[in-house]
């Protein structure tokens, strides 16, 4: 255990054990693994590609990312949010790098905001199924946590041959405008530039916005020439029929007309500049001067397998994210498979709720990590009761492989103890911040804020596996699923023949442990590195900080 619940955290680590195998056999297997992740995201950054990019160039237009580089404040970081979307997605279309559209949280003058740029190098900016998604959740962190959101539109509009997924469901595209108007009612300020094509549907986007600026060469129609003189007869060109001068002088539908991109990031700039600062939430208001770890984040790769194969005490994470490295343990005799306490990250407050991965002896009977056991539930659930009455954040650290089974555990009520915890993370009014270490498991994803809950924010490691449960038991159950299949249909298969379909099966289903795979489907908000987890998590509440609202706390019926 790392130093007494009420003092700062001392680390176990000593000097000569970063030259042992194991912290360097751990190191070792997190170099590939952080090659590979980044070498993925340099290629998600490329959209459409070179061809794309220098078409872009030729019309006179910046890319979505020269376009973001260009407003943010000097100096300052873009922390992309959902970069893997689309990952390995709708490959018979050539692919949808990032979704076709980049989303992330920005410095302008000062200020927070939540840019959402089409992508227009990947097919012309068009709404793949995904892309609609990435946009609602990009609206939805923006809503939730009062984040000002900045649309730049360049966009042609849905991607027809998928059009059955994209338009109709309660999550697809018309989703984007609801929420525009739900934020517009909330007061939450949003500014539209559209600065390339905005068609059909999509055209209420930026009209549904605060303030719209429109370069010249922009077109913004709900039907295009060539369907207008499909539907009606009428022949007309882009500039007559949706042209930025058009739209400024005779429509009026466009407060700011701007002769090309640079000139309208400039005028947005001057914009937000007359926004008067947020309202911050209370338990941001007391802010202290945040302070480094007294421990290298660096440490983390020695100290933790990226393949979750050797125990760790979490107590050393902790120690490496929090300022400090101060730690209040809460319960710490008690329910030692969870360990929850209260810290500062940033100079904020948070109480942090984490799984313990070290094999823990206790009164006669051994408990594994990660495994959440009845008193570490109900430990658990007290401690989100009690964050709630202080009004600070939470920040759940999951690498959990599930709720504890057998007969002991089912007779010491860990369903009804595990509902409680459920109930408790569910009715939580106070932020939640979600970092996925290891493994999210069944249930135990659900207990610790996993994505159904409503994370404001849900980050994981490279070294994340996200499923109901891990390959090796899933291959297990499906090898008897299938074999049984084959007997029905009088096949039975050799030893050989067993070991290769086993193979399979488990190759086939550890492809979507990869966190890539859950970060495509946006069950992710991103995937972070560990050394750069602190500034994320600092950025995180950063924006969560942003809405001074708190709802009344229930739990309706609790389980005792």
């Amino acid at each position: 255990m790392l130093g007494q619940p009420t003092s700062r955290l001392e680390s176990k680590l000593r000097p000569e054990e970063r030259e042992g195998p194991v912290y360097k056999a751990n190191k070792d297997a997190w170099v590939a693994l952080v090659r590979d992740f980044r070498e993925s995201l340099e290629k998600v950054r490329q959209g459409g590609g070179p061809k794309a990019v220098e078409r872009q160039h030729k019309r006179g237009r910046l890319t979505a990312r020269e376009r973001i580089a260009r407003l943010l404040d000097p100096g300052t970081e873009f922390y992309e949010l959902m970069a893997f979307a689309g990952w390995g997605m709708y490959e018979e279309w050539g692919g949808a790098p990032a979704g076709g559209v980049i989303t992330g949280l920005g410095q302008i003058q000062g200020q927070t905001w939540m840019i959402i740029a089409n992508d227009a190098t990947v097919k012309a900016g068009a709404f793949f199924p995904i892309t609609a998604k990435k946009v609602i959740r990009a609206q939805t962190m923006a809503l939730e946590n009062r984040i000002p959101t900045l649309y730049l539109v360049d966009s042609a509009g849905v991607f027809l041959p998928l059009q059955d997924e994209v338009f109709p469901d309660q999550d697809d595209f018309g989703r984007i405008f609801y929420l525009n108007a739900r934020m517009s009612a909330l007061g939450i300020p949003q500014i539209s530039a559209i600065m390339g094509n905005c068609v059909a549907g999509g055209a209420y986007l930026p009209v549904m916005t605060d303030v719209l600026i429109m370069t010249e060469g922009s077109g913004l129609y709900l039907a295009g020439p060539a369907l207008v003189k499909a539907a009606i007869g009428q022949e007309v060109n882009s500039e007559e029929l949706g042209g930025a001068r058009m739209h400024f002088e005779v429509s009026g539908t466009v407060d700011f007309y701007e002769p090309n991109d640079e000139a309208a990031i400039e005028r947005i700039r001057q914009l937000i500049a007359l926004y008067p600062p947020p309202r911050l939430a209370p338990w941001a208001e007391g802010r202290k001067e945040p302070r480094e770890p007294l421990y290298p984040a660096e440490d983390l790769y020695g100290l933790i397998a990226p393949d979750g194969s050797r125990p760790y005490d979490l107590r050393e994470v902790i120690a490496r994210l929090v300022d400090g490295s101060e730690f209040l343990e809460y319960k710490g005799g008690y329910g030692e498979t969870l360990v929850t306490g209260f810290a500062r990250i940033g100079g904020f407050p948070v109480g942090i709720v984490g799984n313990q991965r070290l094999i823990l002896k206790k009164k006669g009977r051994i408990e594994v990590g990660g495994v959440i056991y009845a008193e570490a539930a109900d430990k658990a659930a007290r401690f989100i009761l009690e964050v709630n009455q202080m009004n600070i954040p939470l920040l759940f650290l999951q690498d959990v492989t599930g709720f504890m089974v057998g007969k002991e555990s089912e007779q010491a009520g860990i369903i009804r103890r595990g509902a409680k915890l459920v109930n408790a993370v569910s009715n939580s009014v106070v932020p939640k911040i979600t970092l996925i270490l290891g493994g999210s498991f069944g249930a135990g994803n659900y207990a610790l804020a996993g994505k159904a809950y409503a994370p404001r924010f849900i980050f994981a490691w490279p070294s994340a596996k996200y499923a109901v449960m891990g390959g090796a038991q899933a291959a297990k159950t499906l090898l008897e699923l299938e074999v049984e299949k084959l007997r029905r249909e009088g096949k039975e298969p050799s030893d050989e023949e067993l070991k290769e379909l086993y193979e399979r099966i488990k190759g086939r289903y550890e492809e979507t442990l990869d966190p890539r795979y859950a970060a495509a489907r946006l069950w992710v908000d991103g995937i972070l590195l560990p050394h750069e987890t602190r500034k994320w998590l600092i950025r995180a509440l950063e924006a969560c900080a942003l809405n001074p609202e708190r709802e009344p706390f229930r739990t309706g019926v609790f389980q005792v």
